[in-house]
């Protein structure tokens, strides 16, 4: 299906730039020898990134360098620099039009630290998997060392570290509300998404003489602004928040009011985000309700000292995503203001096709050796088959990066591309790892109303329930599988992205197609929890879909004489989870068979929904008023450890923890040494040990924590389980559904 909301210039209408007589790199250079090789005497553009450099379309500064190239601009790559002072900015010299800078396929702080916060000492991203490579905020840092090199080259900033922070923003690791990473960094102009159309057209604007400081009108940037822009009119955020609950909405067609009747308004007593209004816009039947249209959010300061306004400034941002009809954002910061120009448009198939068919190597620069990159050894077998998500997960960051628009590639490109592989990788065995993306099965799934998709402002197509205008029939998918497979020199094609069951079950037979030829041996999906408090705050569907899924699963494994499992993989800690949650979740793992290897604390990525939650205790899933609901958060360390050692209830080392709190919910009869118990009693030897007295500094469990169980640790109560304290069966028959993967 050809994509209904089309921009309005190709990404590859472009005259090339004077320099593309130089033809192609083999790899984009790192060095000024490198350079001279290629009879450069200076770049055009430079990128500085915090990942080694993979020439690979899986790595974003390959794609961006390479796009860049094939404009005719020549792009040099400034990888992992000694960020502690300037000279490693200077080593390619000064760029003829800007600086492009990004932390790399990761943020950086989630790529440094764990969800507990503790330092990780190895970074896959590097040659060797050695940590360090690359600092705290690297957007900021790298900004700051390239306008200290060079004042006065522009320096645009991008990737998903800069998208995840171009408004103000909770930082998880500072437990702050932080600036937009405009302000911080001091750059030029900030690209969110898959900037590649962005990119291309500020790119030859400043090639053609033209100020940065007067781009202003590029979908898909952000700019620091003293005022709205000429031309716009703006609305206040709290006369947009009307929605309430994420019901099936009536029509598809209907839009929500730019202004509110007086009918509409909301009483200021009751609703905490109620402020003056802006402009009032003029009706304008020429114009579409969005267009020249900007929403004024809650200012930075403000969101920073009141956790409801930073609830309803989340909730408002996450409705304008959809490029059809999503309107500019403006948010003061101090006397000055972030302006974001509305969502670039998606890719076509055909601009899809080019990006990802330019002349990778597909191998690392060979500055690097032999030295290992954990991150290219993972994907150098695989292959990218689209971009997007129309999930809408409130953990996942993909929305606020890629967006809900699913964009496609072509079979024929696909299929060059894993002859490609079987060609030219090196230690290729004839597996691909990999057909996928941010998930295995959205393949050309679209909406099937192009005014639907046009003006949608749900954040999730599948949640509640799969929206009726949603195409769920997976034959595309189905198809390009059978084609991959039967290319010469190609013995496997695995499935290793997750697959979205709840979609996958309404098309049995993608689910026979991949039980038949794709799994080998173990296939990963995402239930995330069994128990509906979490699970609504995640916006996943229930164990339901789990279990059709399971279902055909087994049914078409058995048919095609395999013996395959599925691996579930589950989050501990997420917002809306109380400590009866996850027992009963500990409890479906231990009826059902499972024992863990490795299990995930909630990590609160900026910018996110459920980050939101975690923030405010506040549901920014529904309007935002004084009665909102409460939504519990495992904020406090013993808490979070708690939950993820109920994950891993048959390790040994948590049976002193999970006895503990076993006792303290009143769930003692799960403690002992029968089928029916979760973990066994205290041994003697247990006793023994606890009877010691406690070495110095040793710290008892709940201290500093302020937590009591039946209490989060805001000291608000939590609403207590109605369910009976015996251990119950999710799916009501226990010997259907239970898992059949040995222990």
């Amino acid at each position: 299906m050809q994509a209904t909301i089309k921009a309005d210039r190709s990404l590859f209408s472009y005259p090339k730039y004077w320099a593309h007589c130089y033809g192609t790199a083999p790899f984009l250079p790192m060095s000024r020898a490198e350079m001279d090789e290629l009879g450069w005497d200076s770049c055009d553009i430079i990128l500085v990134t915090g990942d080694a450099y993979v020439d690979h379309p899986s790595f974003g500064m390959a794609v961006i360098g390479r796009l860049l190239e094939s404009h005719g601009f020549r792009v040099g790559i400034i990888s992992q620099p000694d960020w502690h002072s300037k000279d490693d900015f200077m080593q390619l010299g000064e760029p003829n039009l800007y600086f492009g800078v990004t932390a790399g396929n990761m943020d950086s702080m989630i790529n440094r630290y764990t969800a507990d916060k503790k330092l990780r000492h190895d970074d896959a991203y590097t040659a060797g998997n050695i940590g360090g490579k690359r600092p705290d905020r690297a957007v900021t840092v790298y900004t700051q060392r390239c306008k200290e090199a060079f004042k006065h080259i522009p320096v645009i900033i991008g990737g998903i570290e800069a998208s995840l922070r171009r408004i103000g923003h909770y930082d998880y690791w500072s437990e702050k509300i932080r600036r937009s990473v405009l302000f911080d960094s001091k750059a030029d102009l900030l690209m969110f998404g898959n900037a590649e159309r962005p990119l291309i057209e500020v790119t030859h604007r400043l090639a053609a003489g033209e100020n940065i400081k007067d781009i202003t009108d590029v979908r898909g940037t952000g700019i620091i602004v003293k005022e709205a822009l000429p031309d716009w009119q703006g609305v206040d955020s709290t006369s947009l928040d009307k929605i309430g609950k994420i019901e099936p909405i009536i029509s598809p067609y209907v839009m929500l009011p730019d202004c509110p009747t007086d009918a509409d308004k909301v009483d200021p007593a009751k609703d905490v985000t109620q402020t003056e209004q802006v402009i009032t816009i003029q009706p304008d039947a020429k114009r579409k309700p969005w267009e020249k249209v900007y929403v004024k959010l809650p200012a930075y300061e403000t969101v920073r000292d009141n956790k409801m306004l930073y609830a309803h400034t989340s909730r408002i941002f996450h409705q304008e995503t959809n490029p059809g009809c999503a309107r500019a954002l403006m948010q003061r910061h101090g006397d000055r203001h972030i302006w974001l120009n509305p969502p670039a448009m998606p890719l076509e198939t055909d601009e899809m096709d080019a990006v990802f068919g330019m002349p990778y190597q597909r191998v690392p620069h060979p500055v690097y050796g032999d030295n290992k990159i954990p991150a290219y050894d993972m994907i150098k077998f695989s292959v990218n088959i689209m971009r997007g998500c129309f999930g809408g997960c409130t953990f996942c960051s993909i929305t606020e990066h890629e967006g809900r628009i699913i964009q496609s590639r072509s079979e024929k490109s696909i299929l060059r591309e894993i002859e490609e592989i079987r060609d030219t990788v090196p230690g290729f065995t004839g597996v691909i790892s990999d057909l996928g993306g941010p998930t295995a099965n959205m393949y050309k799934l679209r909406c099937k109303s192009p005014k639907a998709e046009a003006t949608c402002r749900r954040p999730s197509c599948v949640y509640p329930s799969i929206c009726a205008h949603m195409d769920t029939d997976h034959t595309p998918t189905i198809n390009l599988y059978r084609k991959a497979r039967d290319l010469k020199g190609i013995k496997k094609i695995l499935i290793a992205s997750g697959v979205r069951y709840d979609l996958a079950v309404e098309d049995p037979n993608y689910v026979k197609e991949l039980a038949k030829h794709h799994v080998g041996g173990y296939l990963k999906i995402a239930p995330e929890h069994t128990e509906d408090g979490p699970l609504t705050k995640m916006m996943k569907p229930g164990m339901g879909s789990y279990y059709q899924f399971k279902e055909l699963f087994d049914k078409f494994s058995k048919e095609a004489g395999k013996e395959q499992y599925l691996i579930p993989y589950f989050i501990a800690s997420h917002p809306g989870t109380s400590d009866e949650d996850m027992l009963e979740l500990a409890i479906w793992l231990k009826e059902n068979k499972f024992k863990l290897d490795q299990v995930q604390n909630f990590y609160p990525s900026p910018m996110a929904t459920a980050t939101t939650m975690y923030h405010t205790e506040v549901n920014s899933l529904r309007k935002v008023t004084k009665e909102s609901e409460e939504v519990i958060s495992a904020k406090g360390e013993i808490q979070r450890r708690l939950h993820k050692a109920m994950l891993r209830y048959h390790d040994p080392k948590n049976f002193a923890q999970i006895r503990k709190a076993l006792e303290k919910m009143g769930r003692a009869d799960l403690i002992g040494r029968g089928p029916e118990h979760l973990v066994p009693p205290e041994t003697a030897q247990e006793r023994q040990q606890k009877a010691k007295k406690p070495h110095k500094g040793e710290r008892a469990m709940t201290k500093h924590t302020g937590f009591k169980y039946g209490n989060n640790s805001g000291g608000k109560t939590q609403q207590p389980n109605k369910r009976s304290k015996k251990t119950k069966t999710h799916s009501g028959n226990k010997q259907k559904h239970a898992s059949s993967r040995p222990q």
